[in-house]
């Protein structure tokens, strides 16, 4: 028999995560002597034993490792022979120069759910039940490795029977850091406006009644507080939405299984897996129509963005069997006005979430982090991320190239930072938008943050080119003599995918970069971009044609601003039967006509999403919004499934560098059909349609010189469901490669990524 002895360094998700006690098991099974030990890079073992057995190890350890665990690469190597029987795990070591990985907050796990509705174990309705399987991670982290002392459980002693299961290898709680029972653990109060305390179940108890009677009530999560109501009382729903400012924005719901969800939403075989994955997003999907969910939850709006419950708190919330339930579906939103960070500490909840909430359920386990829900929706069977925090972050994404110590600043809206090095990049949970200071506090907090969990100190930044954003603004701020890059905006949507998708820009790609608003060299808002790109820069080949954008935001809230606007440079009249002619009053619209002809506080702007606002207003759908792109979305749910007819609207392009997209047709064409009284979904289903064409003509006119087939799609306008499966349809049709975002958000939550690669290509 052939013995050998391996030293075998494993570099990823590692820690916490219930590796150690997975090797020991498998080594042990095998008749395996050695060690393994948690390092500042990883984890390290030695296994000894029969060769064939050494193998199934190594085949093991790669292919079939813990739930949890992240393996980025398995390094070994042949070391003498040191003889023994037994396997150890030893204490953590510190490598210099080294790193791991942290791991994000992960859902309860089916064990520890059991547990919890088991009345004959000793963690029976313990709201903090959690195993090296699931619970809190990132949230409760100040630094790595990821021992208890190094988080918020480190003011928590484990009693002799938690002690036991920590130090057992064979016990699935061996080393999870956050460990306890209702002897040792956090406690749970509720709390009401007149400062009475209730701890415990009779708390708990007082909460669900909150809720059963119509109430708010503020609930200390895993990344940060909630603010919960019943979903099917419509007026708590209203108070809920006018005491946070919401407008119309949608709220999300939770729901405590799956089947609950299959209840209120269309749920297809993935958008099952993501609900009751480790992640637990929410999850947009398509809203049934025969539920008791309030219409105020998601008004006008086709979608609901679900969650099952994914913490102990949450399930005793709704209530284990013989409680009093709680209402079936909670309304489950960010705890803050609108606008503003999170709330995460219990000092700062008790303050800002007062006017908000007629109670809080808090617990004494510190957050760390704060860290919002990840927003998902499912195209043609593919998760997109919308917003990427809570359940991803701070799990690295693998670059195709190598970079130096990097940190990207990333956008103003929906801003997430990153720092790279070598071949890894960290983004950061959802930051928010970067609009008052208590976000750029936010944000300096999770900059510093990032970079004690993963050892990078960057030896430069990079920003976006706009000159006004605070982004941009605290890297040079910041920057304390080391370089500042910017990139152009849109440039970085179309690298953020090639870099998803390891293209390492030694090639070009035929990039769509459809959104709102980015800074352009010329000065001009761009938006509706076609661009042919590497890493070290782009060419713009396509746009659409420049329209003025007249106060800027003013228009933006206004869509019937930008339907005037687009009117006026089409050189279509202002006819009084058009809706967002009437939408406009007549003093406003004298205002307006004198600003677009004098170009008085106008910039141009090329951008496809307010183009989606113009006829959107048109279609006569909205006028006025309450939040971003609602114009657009009411217009695409009520456009989905229906069929365009005989009618078909069609773009020019005209001949130039760049070329120009002209939407005149279009809109002429919007219009005739808005006169004649097709139904407003009609019509939008005919402009999604014009718009996919629009990209495939582009993509064959564009592809011959550019010599790729390859075409990237980025940009928010991207998010609408709808747009994109007509584009990847009609580009699959012509044998296009179409690469899309499936791990960082098409919209400015991904610019990130795009911005390291740009700026370590030159």
């Amino acid at each position: 028999m052939t013995r050998q002895r391996l030293r075998i360094c494993v570099h990823g998700v590692v820690q916490g995560v219930g590796f150690r006690p997975f090797v020991y098991t498998t080594a042990a099974a095998l008749g395996l002597s050695g060690s393994v030990r948690n390092d500042s890079s990883g984890a390290i073992i030695e296994v000894e034993g029969d060769a064939g057995a050494v193998g199934d190890f190594l085949d093991h350890l790669t292919n079939h490792p813990p739930p949890l665990a992240v393996i980025e690469s398995v390094q070994n190597q042949n070391i003498p022979l040191c003889g023994g029987t037994g396997f150890v795990i030893t204490d953590t070591s510190h490598t210099a120069g080294s790193r791991t990985l942290a791991s994000p907050d992960v859902a309860m796990c089916d064990d520890c759910a059991a547990e919890q509705r088991d009345p004959g174990n000793r963690r029976y309705r313990h709201p903090f039940v959690n195993c090296t399987n699931c619970g809190p991670r990132f949230t409760i982290i100040a630094s790595l490795p990821y021992d208890r002392a190094a988080t918020t459980m480190a003011d928590f002693p484990m009693c002799p029977d938690c002690t036991r299961e920590y130090a057992d290898p064979t016990d699935r709680r061996f080393h999870a850091q956050p460990v306890c029972c209702p002897q040792c653990g956090p406690t749970l109060t509720f709390r009401n406006h007149d400062g009475v305390v209730t701890d415990g179940e009779p708390g708990l108890r007082h909460a669900r009644k909150l809720l059963r009677d119509g109430g708010i009530l503020a609930v200390k999560g895993i990344g940060g507080y909630h603010l919960a109501c019943d979903a099917t009382n419509a007026a708590a729903v209203a108070t809920l939405r006018d005491r946070k400012r919401r407008g119309d924005k949608p709220f999300a719901v939770m729901v405590p299984d799956l089947a609950t969800a299959r209840d209120i939403a269309d749920v297809d075989a993935a958008a099952a897996q993501l609900l009751s994955g480790i992640q637990r997003p929410i999850v947009l999907l398509s809203k049934r129509t025969d539920t008791a969910i309030s219409d105020l939850v998601a008004p006008r709006n086709p979608d609901i963005g679900v969650m099952v419950a994914y913490t102990p708190l949450h399930a005793l919330l709704f209530g284990l069997p013989g409680d009093e339930p709680g209402p079936g579906v909670l309304v489950m939103t960010s705890g803050n006005l609108g606008g503003e960070p999170i709330c995460f500490t219990d000092t700062d909840a008790l303050d800002r979430l007062a006017p908000l909430t007629d109670g809080w359920l808090l617990h004494n386990r510190a957050i760390l982090v704060p860290c919002d829900d990840s927003v998902v929706r499912v195209v043609d069977t593919s998760e997109m991320p919308i917003r990427r925090s809570r359940g991803y972050a701070p799990l690295p994404i693998a670059l195709p190239v190598p970079v130096a110590p990097t940190l990207a600043v990333g956008a103003d809206l929906k801003n997430t930072l990153a720092v790279a090095e070598g071949k890894y990049a960290w983004l950061s949970q959802h930051i928010g938008d970067m609009d008052d200071l208590a976000t750029l506090s936010a944000f300096d907090a999770a900059e510093r943050h990032l970079q004690e969990l993963t050892g990078v100190t960057p030896e430069n930044l990079v920003a976006d080119a706009h000159p006004g954003y605070r982004s941009t603004a605290w890297a040079h701020r910041k920057a304390g003599g080391r370089p500042v890059y910017t990139v152009q905006h849109h440039h970085s949507h179309i690298a953020a995918v090639m870099a998803e998708h390891g293209l390492d820009g030694s090639g070009q790609v035929v990039g769509f970069a459809f959104d709102g608003t980015g800074y352009g060299p010329d000065g001009a808002i761009w938006g509706g971009e076609v661009m042919v790109v590497d890493y070290k820069g782009f060419r713009r080949v396509a746009q659409l044609r420049y329209v003025p954008l007249a106060g800027g935001d003013v228009s933006v809230e206004r869509p019937y601003r930008m339907a005037l606007a687009h009117l006026w440079a089409a050189g279509l009249p202002w006819s009084d039967d058009l809706p967002p002619v009437r939408g406009c009053p007549a003093d406003e619209r004298g205002v307006l006509a004198h600003q677009l002809q004098t170009s008085l506080g106008c910039v141009p702007t090329s951008s496809m999403g307010r183009l989606f606002d113009a006829v959107a207003a048109l279609a006569g759908v909205r006028q006025t919004v309450d939040y971003e792109a609602q114009a657009a979305i009411e217009f695409e749910g009520l456009s989905r499934g229906l069929d365009c007819g005989a009618g078909t609207y069609a773009f020019d392009v005209t001949g130039g560098d760049p070329l120009l997209v002209d939407p005149a047709p279009v809109l002429r064409a919007v219009i005739g059909d808005q006169r004649a009284g097709v139904p407003a979904g009609v019509i939008g289903a005919r402009f999604h349609r014009a718009v996919a064409d629009l990209v495939v003509r582009l993509a064959e006119l564009e592809s011959v010189a550019a010599g790729t087939r390859i075409v990237a799609l980025s940009g928010g306008v991207f998010q609408n469901a709808l747009l994109l499966r007509l584009a990847l349809r009609g580009l699959h049709a012509k044998g296009f490669e179409v690469i899309t975002h499936r791990r960082v958000p098409p919209n400015d939550g991904g610019i990130a990524l795009g911005q390291l690669l740009i700026g370590n290509s030159n």
